[in-house]
């Protein structure tokens, strides 16, 4: 009933696409697609676009960069997969989809696919479909999974389903929202001729000679050896993107689609996903649209994120606003054009894999990153899936280098608040929340994200207001998260 409620309000509120079409989209090519790629657990630095060294790990990424515009302070707003993706198909943040870890939502909130489809789109999804569908009520036109695409990381099977999903989009006359998800590079990373069952070898093998280690982790042996695994599960998403666009050039439709790019969180090792750091959250976000998009533009200035893409999809497909949204439309900056308030950009963190309720809230702007973890309390450990072999190198250096057990024990359990030079330290290795000389930038940073919380909702308000009455904190946790 719900959902046929949906379907009528779509219907009677939204003009049709054809009669707003824009002057950036000439009737006779009819209403815009839309193909969203997102990677899984792609590091922003990975793409030479974006800042690495090696120009030949993301060859087609870096070429669709070239036709589009680049986000160089683009977030996505969890750093961990569900979640992350919740907040791209709602345009709310977590605690207001209610997709605050691994889970659906059971609240009467639009996503981008419903509305889409509602007007008449064909919607599809390729890989991490429970991820990418946020209410299990859902049912997507187009579904292949992770099994019928050679465990998420075939590149083939990628290009073959592409293919069938714009014929039939052809064949029914009928424009698209299409999602494609690459289960690379997320874990277990390609470990040359030993691929998991399924999955093909990438185009391209890496060792660990070749690897540019990320100053938030050390450059040891063993981290080196997992970083070239990593890489070498890199090229083979690129190898999937690269099938995915010829696919997409080949259908006729490409001049007629939007095509955005992301990655839901960083790399799966210690201090980037699953946190709030700057390495966490810190996406390569492209956006190709043909005839509207200056190609090879870049913008370095503007904080864009997850919570924007709804929104943003509304005004490119000449759709009004929805109300309720958390995010705002970045069109603007695609069309060449400025857009105030763009100057800071909030992340978060609620429940990750397993349920366990380890809170954050961060703020971060050019030049400084301020973290609350409510979780830390000096007992509680902090652990996730994301560890592997380098934070196996971590724990036996630590064992005679105090530097190094400092450094996991700073992983382990945190402090409540923490404060980073983002300028001067963007591996976030120097924590200045206790530096007199920084106390007005904390107090600064800490009003602004407590605005945020207000301004949005949080439930875990009240625990910033008291963060130091520990059993005051512990209340309002177990109150959100029961």
């Amino acid at each position: 009933m719900r959902s046929t409620i949906i379907l009528l309000f779509s219907l009677v509120f939204f003009p049709t696409f054809r009669a707003t079409a824009t002057a950036a989209e000439p009737p006779d090519k009819g209403p815009l697609c839309v193909l969203l790629m997102t990677a899984d657990d792609l590091d922003r630095q990975s793409l030479a676009s974006f800042g690495s060294k090696r120009a030949d790990v993301t060859p087609n990424l870096d070429r669709l960069a070239s036709q589009g515009m680049r986000f160089l302070s683009a977030h996505v707003n969890v750093a961990i997969c569900q979640p992350s993706r919740g907040v791209l198909a709602t345009g709310r943040y977590g605690h207001n989809s209610g997709i605050t870890g691994f889970v659906h939502t059971t609240r009467d909130v639009p996503t981008v696919m419903e509305t889409l489809q509602a007007r008449g789109y064909l919607t599809g999804v390729l890989g991490k479909v429970e991820h990418s569908t946020p209410k299990a009520s859902f049912r997507w036109d187009f579904v292949r999974d992770q099994g019928e695409l050679g465990a998420g990381r075939d590149p083939q099977k990628y290009y073959d389903a592409c293919k069938e999903f714009f014929d039939r989009c052809r064949s029914q006359g009928k424009p698209f929202y299409f999602m494609v998800n690459s289960h690379d590079p997320h874990r277990p990373f390609h470990v040359p001729g030993k691929p998991i069952r399924g999955a093909v070898e990438p185009s391209r093998t890496f060792a660990p000679s070749d690897v540019d280690v990320p100053g938030f982790v050390p450059d040891l042996p063993g981290v080196r050896r997992e970083l070239s695994h990593y890489l070498n599960s890199a090229r083979r998403c690129d190898d999937t993107f690269g099938r995915v666009l010829a696919a997409l050039t080949e259908s006729g439709h490409e001049d007629r689609t939007l095509v955005v790019f992301l990655s839901d969180n960083g790399i799966a090792i210690p201090f980037a996903k699953c946190n709030t750091y700057l390495a966490s959250t810190r996406t390569p976000w492209i956006v190709r649209w043909p005839g509207v998009v200056k190609p090879g533009s870049a913008n370095e200035k503007d904080f864009i994120s997850g919570v924007d893409f709804f929104p943003t999809v509304l005004e490119a497909l000449g759709l009004p606003r929805l109300e309720g949204l958390d995010g705002r439309s970045f069109a603007p900056l695609l069309r060449g054009e400025k857009q105030a308030g763009r100057d800071r950009v909030f992340t978060q963190i609620d429940r990750k894999a397993g349920g366990d309720a380890v809170p954050m809230r961060a703020v971060q702007d050019h030049q400084f990153g301020y973290i609350y973890s409510a979780w830390s309390d000096g007992r509680h450990v902090y652990r996730n899936h994301n560890e592997g072999q380098t934070m196996q190198a971590m724990n036996r250096a630590a064992k005679t280098d105090p530097a190094m057990a400092e450094r996991v024990r700073v992983y382990r359990y945190r402090v409540p608040e923490e404060l980073y030079d983002l300028a001067a330290d963007p591996d976030c290795l120097v924590n200045l929340i206790d530096r007199p000389e920084r106390r007005e930038t904390a107090d600064r940073m800490r009003a602004e994200l407590r605005a945020w919380m207000e301004r949005t909702g949080d439930p875990l308000l009240p625990a910033f207001d008291r963060r130091g009455e520990r059993e005051k904190v512990d209340e309002v946790i177990e109150r959100m998260y029961q």
